[in-house]
């Protein structure tokens, strides 16, 4: 329970927790992160009056909206002890191939002045241009081992993230993230799911953690004891849409800590749905149009039910579970902190979901 009423209650993230809602599934599903030093304050003006961002934005849109490739463009403060004076990050982070572990990174710190174009040209490469990138060889670093976590900070776009995410980065920061560690720890952005502040991406892995509590960290950062202490705190990996995050975190509640490094996939094979989507949802599923199938996810977003198919590779050999999910229930949560003192927050019902059926099936054929 709140120790104060809703009414009184200020930050959507203490809400939420309170009324058990769960994090599960809430995570982006991600082709590409693009992740660029910008120096604080992030104000929400940034968006319209930045130079680099009012460049860039046409061009993830594009790349999202009329191609569905997903790529998430996040902000990250440059540190003292990371960053160089003069100079501009800029990581590079892409989905290797449908069955993965781990995205396939590439760093770059090149002069303020050349991240811009450097930026510019890895988004025109998406988009199918033909872009040298010769010319940004020369600053280019081998970080491949390097671990990046990513913490929401950005109070600017909700002030649960302030609130509840700068104590847990000045933590992780001081703790874990010292420059001779193979772990950097970010300020970042806004990437969703301020409800669940204080909230974090853990980079290659891809996998996004909320409702975050000191005690758990230690857990979190050497991924070890028992997953069901952590399964609360698992928003879902960004390899995977909804229902498939789903049914993942059972396969890694069972499976154990390893299963992060296993390279594998997922396939929704059937949902549980009413009217138009009922026989709509089976014909179009087959439509090999990336835009489409994107489109259908999100239309689909509230069945009652969904089979789920996960292929994964280990040291054992390849291995295959069926899940299903089900919903259970809904909770009256917020999605918004109140932007002023005294102002309501606003609450609406948000759906649950639990696995109610998981096997192992063995190798798929």
């Amino acid at each position: 329970m709140l120790d104060t009423p809703v009414s009184d209650c200020r930050y959507c993230s203490e809400i939420s927790k309170a009324r058990g809602e769960d994090p599960i599934g809430s995570a982006p599903q991600v082709d590409y992160w693009l992740l660029v030093e910008l120096p604080q304050p992030w104000p929400t003006t940034m968006f319209t009056e930045n130079p680099l961002i009012q460049q860039i934005i046409p061009l993830i849109k594009q790349l999202v909206l009329k191609r569905g490739v997903m790529v998430r463009p996040l902000a990250i403060a440059p540190d003292p002890d990371y960053s160089e004076p003069g100079h501009t990050r800029v990581l590079y982070y892409q989905r290797p191939a449908a069955q993965f572990a781990t995205y396939t990174k590439q760093e770059y710190v090149l002069p303020d002045q050349t991240a811009a174009p450097l930026v510019m040209a890895l988004l025109h490469g998406l988009l199918g241009q033909r872009v040298d990138l010769s010319s940004f060889a020369a600053y280019q670093r081998e970080t491949s081992d390097q671990r990046e976590m990513l913490v929401c900070t950005h109070t600017q776009v909700d002030l649960a993230c302030g609130r509840y995410g700068t104590p847990v980065y000045r933590h992780l920061r001081q703790t874990y993230g010292q420059p001779e560690q193979s772990l950097r720890v970010w300020q970042s952005t806004h990437f969703g799911g301020h409800q669940f502040a204080p909230t974090l991406i853990d980079l290659p892995t891809g996998q996004l953690w909320g409702h975050l509590a000191m005690d758990v960290l230690p857990q979190l950062i050497h991924r070890d004891g028992d997953p069901r202490q952590m399964g609360q705190f698992y928003r879902g990996w960004t390899g995977l849409s909804k229902f498939e995050q789903i049914a993942e975190r059972e396969a890694w509640l069972q499976t154990g800590w390893d299963w992060f490094t296993y390279p594998r996939t997922a396939h929704t094979r059937r949902k549980g749905l009413t009217g138009r989507q009922r026989w709509l949802y089976p014909l179009l599923r087959w439509v090999p149009i990336k835009l489409l199938q994107l489109w259908l996810e999100r239309w689909t977003s509230k069945a009652d039910w969904v089979d789920v198919e996960l292929t994964y590779d280990s040291p054992q050999g390849q291995g295959r579970y069926q899940a299903r999910v089900e919903k259970n229930g809904e909770v009256i949560t917020a999605r918004n902190s109140a932007a002023k003192v005294n102002e309501p927050v606003k609450l609406a019902p948000k759906q649950q979901y639990q696995v109610s059926q998981f096997e192992s099936v063995g190798a798929k054929l």
